[in-house]
């Protein structure tokens, strides 16, 4: 198997469903080793991916603990012999009640911070030391692009998704001299399984999403790949601290 990502090495957070599970299944297809990290079985995805002919492992990790990241980042090295690329996948957003920020209780706050915020920095912080000992590599941290819209009702994760763009910015600074690029891909909103699935939730922000884009059509899962191997490949190889925006041209300024 070969591709973009020919023999490098890809961890994938909260990649056992949604576009995680996408994002690991595109990236195997392009040559790349893949680890699907979540804090869900990811068995079925691992299967899947195996019986495409994919070389990929699943592991547990809890993103708001320093200490569960070191050790999935340890166990990935062993078994590929080292990383080339993170995605920051993992995310609350489907589960989270929608409401008046004045309804947000300060625990709700506090666990979408953790996750969404906390868990790229500890995954960050854990796995670059890998990247250094490749020469390099590339973090992509997964925003939204409603942290440029400013939709409401869901105000701590749109808050989680715009310090992720913060967070994109200075990282690469910090990074550049060990050739580590760091970006953001900025989905809009994407119709995967778990969105559809909720579509009495969903269906006035798709509606809302349709209106507004240049390209009048939902958004899902494939739409997303050829930005996300590019970000990864070395095709974007001078190419750090930025955030592109994947959402039809509802966002375009």
């Amino acid at each position: 198997m070969s591709g973009q990502l020919n023999n490098k090495v890809a961890v994938i957070t909260g990649g056992a469903r949604g576009l995680g599970a996408a994002y690991a299944m595109a990236f195997s297809k392009e040559g790349a080793k893949v680890c699907i990290s979540d804090v869900l079985d990811t068995s079925k995805k691992v299967k899947e991916i195996t019986e495409n002919g994919g070389d990929v492992i699943g592991l547990p990790c809890d993103v708001t603990d320093l200490s569960s990241c070191h050790s999935m980042v340890e166990k990935v090295a062993d078994r590929f012999g080292g990383i080339d690329i993170l995605v920051n996948n993992a995310a609350m957003f489907v589960d989270l009640p929608r409401r008046t920020f004045l309804d947000i209780g300060s625990e709700e706050w506090n666990n979408v911070m953790a996750v969404n915020v906390r868990g790229s920095f500890n995954c960050s912080k854990a796995i670059v030391p890998e990247l250094r000992r490749r020469g390099g590599g590339s973090i992509i941290n997964i925003s939204s692009s409603t942290a440029l819209k400013g939709i409401p009702y869901t105000l701590h994760y749109v808050t989680s998704k715009g310090a992720i763009m913060a967070m994109t910015r200075a990282l690469a600074r910090e990074l550049g001299d060990d050739n580590i690029r760091v970006n953001s891909l900025a989905p809009g909103l994407t119709m995967s399984e778990a969105v559809a699935a909720a579509d009495n939730t969903f269906a006035p922000y798709n509606e809302a999403s349709l209106r507004g884009r240049a390209l009048k059509r939902e958004q899902v899962p494939k739409d997303l790949i050829g930005a996300a191997i590019f970000l990864a490949s070395d095709g974007s190889s001078f190419m750090t601290g930025q955030t592109l925006v994947v959402d039809g041209g509802d966002v375009t300024n």
